[in-house]
Formats: structure tokens, sequence, C-alpha cells
């Protein structure tokens, strides 16, 4: 998922942000904790939700998730991959004090971020009807890596509380119900984008999507630097005489932790693999059946998804022939 400016500004400040703060929290000198989370913003989603961002945290370690606390009460962990989540569960009209952590792949926790504060708004008794969907959308690219969206206010029976911004089916990012534009970062050069908005009011009643809008940002990305690296496969054959295809990588390096691979054999994609619980940082292996002919040859690269959903560069092809000298 992208890691999203946490402001509506001039588009200029937020561009100077976005240099300045370097997508990771600040150095936490020699100690090899993770820093603590930077960027850190809170917004009421409705009555009794938080929605809280934060930009990604860099560890020589990596960073294996996020938590979150509400006051000094832990409230949530977040997957390392996630700079964001909605706190659900509270009390209308009550203001709360929010920070994060990140917790390191060796289970060190790094010092929390700064508190940031939100008040939800009073509860709508009754409030069965949804905001209208947004108006037009509008986009444009802010350089490659970064998109500004711009769209039109929806009307509510009561109030519009918050706006939802997606990207495909995942919401990525949520700004105040008085606001109309959104800046969204950590965006890939060269790569076509789809995003929807729609809106949310008190009582948690969600407007359909308004029209979408696509951007391409500009640059170039040849897939290199998001490849999975080290990529080996070779064949095997079990007891029944069935021939098995074995892969093992290094993942990419993203700001993330990658979940889901696709696997394309000949030229075109075969098979996909998800990673639940806790994906694996570091070699990765996989296997699956190929057939029961001796002698077939085959050809085979693997890419992942990336934390902003979209496909990663393809990996160094190799080639497997079942049999004897299956190795690629």
């Amino acid at each position: 998922m992208p890691v999203p400016l946490r402001r509506s500004a001039p588009l200029c400040a937020l561009l100077a942000l976005l240099t300045s703060c370097a997508w990771g929290g600040a150095d936490d000198g020699e100690s090899g904790l993770p820093a603590a989370p930077v960027g850190v913003t809170a917004a009421a989603g409705s009555a009794t939700s938080v929605h809280l961002m934060w930009n990604a945290v860099s560890s020589g370690a990596g960073v294996h998730g996020y938590e979150v606390y509400r006051g000094t009460t832990k409230v949530q962990d977040v997957p390392g991959s996630q700079h964001m989540v909605d706190v659900t569960r509270l009390r209308p009209a009550t203001p709360y004090v929010f920070s994060v952590r990140a917790r390191d792949t060796e289970g060190r926790l790094g010092p929390p971020s700064r508190e940031v504060r939100a008040t939800t708004p009073a509860a709508m008794a009754a409030d069965r009807s949804a905001p209208t969907r947004p108006g037009e959308l509008r986009g444009r690219t802010a350089g490659s890596r970064a998109v500004e969206l711009t769209w039109g206010a929806s009307a509510d029976d009561r109030d519009v509380v918050s706006y939802d911004i997606y990207q495909g089916d995942t919401k990525i990012h949520s700004v105040g119900g008085d606001q109309t534009v959104a800046v969204v970062t950590g965006l890939r050069p060269g790569t076509r984008y789809a995003f929807t908005v729609r809106a949310r009011d008190a009582a948690d009643n969600l407007s359909p999507a308004g029209d979408s809008v696509r951007l391409t940002t500009p640059g170039r990305d040849d897939g290199r630097g998001t490849a999975p690296t080290d990529f080996r496969a070779t064949t095997r054959r079990d007891a029944d005489g069935a021939y098995y295809l074995g892969l093992a990588w290094v993942p990419p390096e993203t700001d993330g932790v990658v979940t889901e691979y696709q696997v394309h054999l000949d030229g075109r994609a075969a098979t996909s693999l998800v990673f639940g619980g806790t994906p694996p940082r570091g070699r990765v292996t996989y296997s699956f059946y190929l057939g029961r002919e001796t002698g077939e040859s085959h050809r085979v690269r693997i890419r992942a998804r990336l934390p902003d959903g979209t496909w990663g560069g393809l990996s160094a092809e190799r080639t497997v022939t079942t049999g004897p000298a299956g190795d690629g």
C-alpha cells in the first residue's frame, strides 16, 4: 500500500515536506532500534472511529509491524506493509490521544511517535441515509511518485465527516469532511493507477464511489529495483512419479512486507501465492505440481505485488527440465 502524505496543503509545501522527511522516521542513533514514526495524523472517520496514518519507518533489521496506542493502551497491531489504520469502537463526542511505535523483525520495539489528538463527532440517532457520491474527481501527477486528487463535495442530511480515497478496491487514505483535496505519495514512476473517492457520515454510512480517475506517473521504471533477487528453480520427483517445481528467492526491498507473489511459467502467469500471518522477510521457498512427463523444459520467473498495490518487476528467468538434470 502507498505511503500517503497526511495533510491537505498547498502542493509546494507538501512536496517540500516529502523532501525533508525522506519517507521514514528520525535516526535513532546507534541503538539499532526502529525509529519513532513521523508524519502521524489522526482524523475522526465517524462518531465511533478515528483514522490514523504515518510514514513508513526504516530499520536495519526490517520493520515487522506497528503498535497503535490510545493513551497508554495498545489498541491495534498493524503489519509492517501498512501505514494506516481505523481505530474503531470509540465513544461519540470524545477526545482521544494516539501514538504509534514500530517493531522490527527481531521483536525490538522502537520509541513512540509524537502524540496526536482527534475528537469523534456526536452520534446521530437513527441515521440510515448515506451521503451522496462525491462530485467529479480530477487528478494530476506531482512528480514521478505522487498524485494530487480533487473532487466535488458530497451532501448529507447531517454532515460529511470524512472522505475515503481508494486505489482500486483498497482504501489508502482518508481526509476530513471539510476537505476535498488529497495528495497520495509513495507511488512508482511510469505506473498507471486508478483512484476513487467515497464520503462517510458520523453514523458510518458510506456513499457510493464517485467517478474513477486514472493517472500515469511520469518517468521510467524498468522493474529491476522491485524484482525478487537470487532466484533459483529446480525440479524434483516424488515417490509416485510426479514432478514438482521448487522455487527460492529473496523478496524485493520495499517500505513494507510483501505478502503476494505471481509465478510465470513459459511466459504466462501460472499461479499466485499469498502469505497469511507473518510473511517471510528472508529467503522464500515454494513448490507446486508440474506433471508426470520426463524431459519437459519450462521457463520460470516470479514477481511480487508491492505495498502500493502494483506488480513489481519480474525476476531473472530460469529454465528447468523434468528429469535427472532439473536444476535451473
